[in-house]
C-alpha cells in the first residue's frame, strides 16, 4: 500500500475521531439548530458529509457519482456517517486499484468533510452545548478505526 493511501486512511480515522466528538451526546434539539437564516442545520451538514464519503468511494471505484441524499433523522445520519467512512476505508485497505488520484480524493471530498465536521463542532458551541476542547495531536487515532467506537480523549480542556 502506498504511503499516500495509508495517509488517506489515517485521515479517515482522524475524521471519525474528530467527527464523533460533536455527534456524541448532542441534545435532540441540536440537529435542527439554525445559527442564522442562511446556515445549514447540523443535520443538513452531517447528511452532506455522508454524501461526500459516498462520492469519495464512487470516485475510488471509477464510477464518480454525486447524490444529494435527503437528511434522515439525526441518529440515522450519525450511523450513516460512520458507515460511509467504513465503506470508503475498507476500499482503501483493499488491494483494489484507485480509479482516481489520491490527491483528488484528499483535496475534494475528504478536505470538504473535515471542514464540515469543524462546522458541526462550532455549531455545538453556538447552540450552547459545547463539547470539551482537546489536544488532537495527542489523540489515539488508529488507521482502520473509523466507527463510532473511538478511543477516549487523552488530554481534554475547557
Amino acid at each position: 500500500m502506498s504511503e499516500t493511501r495509508l495517509f488517506l486512511r489515517h485521515t479517515l480515522a482522524t475524521l471519525a475521531y474528530r467527527g464523533g466528538k460533536p455527534l456524541r451526546d448532542a441534545p435532540a434539539s441540536f440537529a435542527t439548530f439554525k445559527a442564522s437564516p442562511t446556515t445549514r442545520t447540523p443535520l443538513e451538514i452531517l447528511a452532506h458529509v455522508g454524501d461526500l464519503m459516498a462520492w469519495a468511494l464512487s470516485m475510488a471505484r471509477g464510477a464518480q457519482q454525486w447524490n444529494d441524499a435527503a437528511p434522515r433523522p439525526w441518529d440515522e445520519e450519525c450511523t450513516r456517517f460512520f458507515a460511509t467512512l467504513t465503506a470508503f476505508d475498507e476500499y482503501l485497505a483493499s488491494d483494489r486499484p484507485l480509479e482516481c488520484s489520491e490527491e483528488s480524493l484528499y483535496q475534494g471530498p475528504i478536505a470538504d468533510a473535515l471542514t464540515h465536521i469543524g462546522q458541526i463542532a462550532l455549531l455545538r458551541r453556538i447552540a450552547g452545548t459545547p463539547m470539551r476542547g482537546e489536544n488532537y495531536a495527542q489523540a489515539q487515532i488508529e488507521i482502520g478505526r473509523v466507527g463510532p467506537g473511538q478511543a477516549p480523549a487523552v488530554r481534554e480542556f475547557d
